[in-house]
């Protein structure tokens, strides 16, 4: 008798994975539209926050910064912004894992990889939310 149940019942489940149904699988909420996102990144030297649909985009030759407007969009594991800076493509994404600027004892709690002038450059994000653990002035 119980034979013909576990046969039965793998049938239902196979048949019930099949069905074509997906899955639901909802975008990424981890970091509020509200937040702003701060950044710090490794060689070449690179910062910046986003804000109310703005970047600012810091370098150590520009500490002030430049304003790109940049669209969200919430993917499966994290956040993409892309915008135009200086006529060229700005793409930025964040993703939800450990992150080391290699350079201090903090661990953030996101990485952060930006695609800019042809170069892809690494960093570490984190929020008020969700800050960096560590030193606060390494």
């Amino acid at each position: 008798m119980i034979r013909p149940l576990l046969a039965l019942s793998c049938a239902l489940a196979l048949a019930a994975c099949q069905s074509g149904e997906e899955p639901e699988v909802g975008a990424f909420d981890g970091i509020a539209e509200s937040e702003t996102i701060r950044l710090t990144g490794t060689e070449p030297f690179w910062g910046g926050e986003i804000a109310d649909g703005t970047m600012t985009y810091t370098t150590p030759d520009n500490q002030t910064g430049t304003e790109v407007p940049v669209e969200r969009f919430a993917g499966f594991n994290g956040l993409a912004f892309s915008g135009e800076m200086d006529g060229t493509n700005f793409d930025l994404t964040i993703t939800p894992t450990e992150c080391s600027d290699g350079m201090s004892d903090r661990t953030y709690p996101y990485a952060a990889t930006l695609m800019v002038d042809g170069e892809q450059r690494s960093g570490c994000a984190w929020t008020e939310a969700q800050p960096f653990t560590g030193p606060e002035n390494p």
